[in-house]
């Protein structure tokens, strides 16, 4: 047997079944209209946002990064509740347009910027974060010759690195962004040719679970700011202190503490060096707002025994959720959380195995797992789907075509 993740707090049990937001899984899938569905509760994204924003510094800003989650009503959800967007292509950018999110709202980083995104970009008016020397010619190029003037910061790659992390995004050699004794020079660079100068972005990591390791690192983080601005001779119009906040998934997880976290911004930005004193600072979170909202819903189409084995067969699989089938960045396959979703309330009574529909032997979304009895008909969910899940997975492999998505529960602001 091998145990499930932890099931989020915040979902309970009606007449026996999953209910999400107060509404019976079932009935979900009957509005929808077949399965398998992802469902992102509006009732837990507000408490997740209104939680941290309770335990961060009031000045520390919010931003959303879409790329863990860029569900249309999604983003119309986020416009009034976080301060920011960070988005990494240019069809994210045209997203966020599409949602009615203003461009000087949005940060656009990511390695490989095409000429036609930097001019999209440029033109809108959002936040370029250079990744090299290269791109920050090739902006100033399409600014000029567009007659704009650029808004852009620097994202940096640091010598340190956010301890723990499950995605390592700073700190050696890297795609991402400019070696920290290269930034220097190139701020000098963009101030002087007339560049709005927008400051520095500093991501070192995702999926950190240790609070102590991104307290050291936040600090670590605002130093070199420090620093850099000090070499560059300006201080920092915006900080994006990145991100790397994570969710338990697995079994032995335990919550984030950002209450410690928030107490040691707070310790810190009551002492900031005049380089910062003004610098609107701010936070980059994907996963950790949305990742535990999220449930996918999967019906079991066949039940089968194998060499004593017992396999639960749905009409869902990786080609929705691949990294609860353990092919999106995960070394071991561990299981995620996971239930019956028609028995929520009831104990476990057998052991099983959650699979896919696919030709493959990776499509597995439980592997041998402790489950009430479940048979032909009965809803599975998969829990902490709400980040990486219906963009971030294969949709068109074996001509399945992606799942259906939902928002509930999402009271207008």
């Amino acid at each position: 047997m091998k145990p499930l993740g932890p099931i989020p707090s915040g979902f309970t049990a009606t007449d026996g079944e999953l209910a999400i937001d107060g509404r019976k899984a079932s009935d979900l899938v009957a509005e929808a209209g077949d399965t398998p569905l992802f469902v992102y509760s509006g009732g837990l994204l507000a408490r997740r946002i209104a939680d941290l924003r309770a335990a961060m510094p009031s000045r520390l800003r919010l931003h959303y990064a879409i790329k863990a989650n860029p569900y249309a009503p999604l983003l119309e959800f986020m416009a009034s509740r976080v301060d920011g967007f960070d988005v990494a292509s240019g069809g994210e950018l045209a997203m966020l347009e599409a949602a009615g999110i203003a461009a000087d709202r949005v940060s656009f980083a990511g390695p490989g910027k095409r000429d036609r995104e930097l001019e999209c970009a440029i033109s809108a008016g959002c936040t370029i974060n250079l990744e090299s020397e290269r791109e920050a010619r090739r902006a100033l190029d399409i600014a000029d010759r567009t007659g704009h003037r650029p808004r852009l910061a620097i994202r940096v790659n640091p010598s340190f690195e956010l301890r723990g992390s499950g995605m390592k995004m700073g700190g050696g050699a890297k795609q991402f962004g400019i070696d920290e004794d290269r930034v220097p020079a190139l701020g000098r660079d963009l101030i002087a040719a007339g560049a709005e100068w927008c400051g520095l972005h500093i991501f070192t990591g995702s999926q950190a679970l240790d609070a102590e390791a991104i307290i050291e690192t936040q600090a670590n983080v605002l130093a070199l700011a420090d620093r850099l601005a000090g070499e560059i001779g300006e201080p920092l119009a915006k900080l994006n202190m990145g991100g790397g906040f994570g969710i338990p998934y697995f079994h032995g997880d335990a919550p984030l503490d950002i209450a410690a976290i928030g107490a040691a911004l707070e310790e810190r930005f009551a002492s900031l060096p005049s380089s910062l004193s003004e610098t609107e600072l701010c936070i980059e979170l994907g996963r950790y707002l949305v990742g535990e909202a999220g449930v996918y819903l999967t019906r079991i189409v066949d039940r089968k025994v194998s060499h004593g084995y017992t396999f639960l067969i749905t009409d869902g699989g990786l080609h929705h959720q691949l990294a609860a089938s353990g092919n999106f960045g995960t070394v071991v396959r561990r299981n995620y959380p996971l239930a019956i979703a028609s028995r929520f309330d009831a104990g476990p009574e057998e052991e099983a195995s959650v699979v896919g529909c696919l030709c493959t032997p990776l499509d597995r979304l439980a592997d041998q797992a402790h489950l009430p009895r479940a048979d032909v008909g009965d809803l599975i969910a998969v829990f902490c789907a709400g980040a990486y899940g219906a963009t971030a997975s294969p949709a068109q492999f074996l001509g399945q075509g992606p799942a259906r998505e939902m928002l509930i529960g999402a009271a207008p602001r």
